[in-house]
């Protein structure tokens, strides 16, 4: 019956469906006021805007610290779309779509159908999946492009196929994307699990009897998961032109980007660092139940081997050993660095999906006296999943539109209107909220004195301002009232909110 039910087209369909589903509202009501996305939307605003292709800066005008592709795709978008909301989402949702296919073809491919499904479901059911799928970040797309080049590797592992010109070329368009999107981080994620895979590729080959690990009669060494030094550092290259321009060119660059962005993450002075430890728990909890039934697996397979650990590595498949070394290579190397935020392990999770599927390989299980009961705990994990991640984002969604998370989006469009509806010239004093320039469309806050001068001097119809400096500027300002247009308080942020002042 479990059986029957987890290899069921049914099944998969109402998974990928609940999934997709979870990646659309997971963020309702959208809005920018958190996890910096306001920054990260900013950098297409001001492409369109002001033509900053290059380089770009905050809503408080600092430098942006990530290159420039993500803001090059949501631009391109809003040239189809029109529309600001679609092109700063659509990248991390189709990002999501498409992760999840391959994955569930990537399994299905190498494991069964069971395993796919369970991959799929492991992806799209989890904490951190529908959290990312349409926030305005680059987190997404960049777990896509590493995955991309993790399964690159994978299926040369397992298709034991020498790496080939148009592999490498395909790998280096990889890591270039990877690196315009968010830089060298990629290498902590890919390079720590080579290394580790190639040590023991060579050491199991010789360990094994096969031969010299020089000699071309080695079959271990036909599956080399290093693909060769010219696509990382071409792909490098590329980056440090990019780099070495904002050097030049922006000032401010060196010490902002490089030192206090990049630098400053493996120091603890100016970023809050967090303990060693800080991503395990927290993995643990954003990926159950399926850190839980991989964690089973694995020691019910420890106990039928009389926990003899090495014994375990030493029978595992090489393609099952990257995964391995693909999953806890990034986490720990991501361990090291002493910033630390919980989306950042992100790009771990896929590999994760993929580590489960072999673990619970439809064909493997056949063969094993526990079959049946590992059916059964598979399909306990996929309802347990189902109601724990789908009330859980029910619960976020619901409470987001009861605390009013949406206020400042809700008040824009209402300014935006207005403002049309009575051709007013408006400006926006100086905020703490950096998602109200983007929400009213405006390149640049304005400072009060500048504000105070624009009016009175009648450039200016209409200004935006927070209720505490409101006070203070109408009493300054000739001719000001204060308009009925004023934004809903967020319950998280009592007495604060913002007005409007008209002639």
């Amino acid at each position: 019956m479990t059986s029957t039910v987890l290899e069921d087209q049914r099944t998969l369909w109402m998974i990928a469906a609940i999934s997709f589903l979870l990646f659309l509202i997971g963020n309702l009501p959208w809005q920018l006021d958190d996890y910096d996305q306001a920054k990260q939307a900013f950098t297409s605003f001001q492409m369109i805007k002001e033509g900053r292709w290059l380089y770009q800066q905050t809503p408080h005008e600092h430098l942006a610290t990530k290159p420039p592709l993500a803001g090059w795709i949501s631009a391109g978008l809003f040239g189809l779309t029109r529309s600001w909301e679609l092109s700063w989402r659509l990248p991390s949702f189709l990002a999501a779509v498409v992760l999840a296919v391959l994955l569930f073809h990537s399994a299905r491919s190498a494991y069964g159908l069971t395993a796919g499904l369970i991959a799929l479901a492991a992806f799209g059911l989890n904490l951190l999946s529908p959290r990312l799928a349409t926030l305005v970040r680059t987190d997404m797309p960049l777990a896509l492009v590493i995955f991309l080049i993790g399964v690159l590797i994978w299926k040369k592992i397992q298709r034991q196929e020498e790496w080939k010109p148009r592999d490498r070329i395909y790998l280096f368009a990889l890591l270039t994307v990877a690196m315009l999107i968010k830089g060298p981080i990629v290498y902590a994620f890919v390079l720590p699990g080579i290394g580790v895979f190639e040590w023991w590729r060579r050491r199991h080959a010789v360990v094994a009897g096969v031969g010299d690990p020089g000699t071309s009669h080695n079959v271990q060494l036909r599956q080399s998961a290093w693909p060769g030094w010219w696509p990382w550092v071409a792909s490098l290259a590329v980056f440090l032109v990019w780099v070495i321009g904002g050097i030049f060119f922006q000032p401010g660059f060196l010490d902002e980007v490089v030192m206090r962005e990049f630098v400053g993450r493996f120091g603890e002075i100016i970023h809050r660092p967090q303990p060693l430890y800080f991503y395990w728990p927290h993995l643990l909890h954003k990926f159950v139940p399926w850190s839980v039934l991989m964690i089973a697996i694995a020691f019910a397979a420890l106990h039928s081997r009389k926990w003899r650990l090495r014994s375990a590595f030493r029978d595992m498949s090489p393609e099952t050993f990257w995964l391995l070394c693909w999953s806890l290579g990034g986490l720990i190397v991501m361990s090291l660095i002493p910033s630390k935020r919980v989306d950042r392990i992100f790009p771990i999770v896929p590999p994760l999906c993929l580590l489960l599927a072999a673990q619970i390989d439809r064909r493997g299980a056949a063969r094993r006296s526990d079959a049946s009961a590992l059916r059964l705990c598979v399909a306990i994990a996929l309802v347990v999943a189902l109601l724990f991640t789908g009330s859980y984002t029910i619960w976020k969604v619901v409470a987001g539109y009861r605390q009013h998370r949406g206020a400042l989006v809700a008040f824009g469009n209402n300014v935006r209107r207005e403002a049309e509806a009575h051709h007013w010239r408006y400006e926006i004093v100086s905020a703490k909220d950096e998602g109200l320039l983007l929400y009213l469309r405006k390149p640049h806050f304005t400072e009060p004195d500048a504000a105070i001068t624009e009016w009175n001097n009648g450039n200016v119809d209409a200004l935006v301002a927070s209720t505490e400096k409101a006070p203070t500027l109408i009493s300054q300002l000739r001719g000001a009232t204060l308009s009925q247009l004023k934004s809903t308080e967020r319950k998280e942020e009592q007495g604060r909110g913002y007005v409007v002042i008209t002639r």
